[in-house]
């Protein structure tokens, strides 16, 4: 069955930082909300590409070559295997992201958070 999902009271239930949730699934993949503050870490993801969908606040996406400053309303797609460095500088940072299902937000299972339904 379809059910909407209200992403302000869904982001209304956590507070921790880099630690994404699942709002929803589709096909093989997760809508993902997370709460950002500071810089996270260098990694790629080698099997996919990643969407970001800033919600509130203003975040920069740092590439080996250039930085992307991206404010709230606005999106950018990672091409895979680029390595790139997500940073929230400025206060947080509420993002939507889209990504297959189970992937580490690292790249490295090892080192992820794993996200958790909410």
């Amino acid at each position: 069955m379809a059910e909407k999902v209200n992403l302000a009271a869904k982001l209304a239930l956590f507070s921790d930082h880099w630690a994404p949730r699942i709002a929803a699934r589709y096909n093989d993949n997760e809508v993902r909300l997370v709460k950002v503050e500071g810089e996270f870490t260098w990694h790629s993801h080698p099997e996919t590409d990643e969407l970001f969908l800033i919600l509130d606040g203003e975040l920069e996406m740092e590439f080996r070559d250039r930085t992307v400053s991206l404010q709230a309303g606005e999106l950018i797609v990672v091409p895979r295997a680029t390595e790139h460095r997500p940073c929230a500088r400025n206060g947080e940072v509420k993002l939507l992201l889209i990504d297959p299902a189970g992937m580490p937000n690292t790249g490295d299972p090892a080192t992820a958070t794993v996200a958790v339904a909410i």
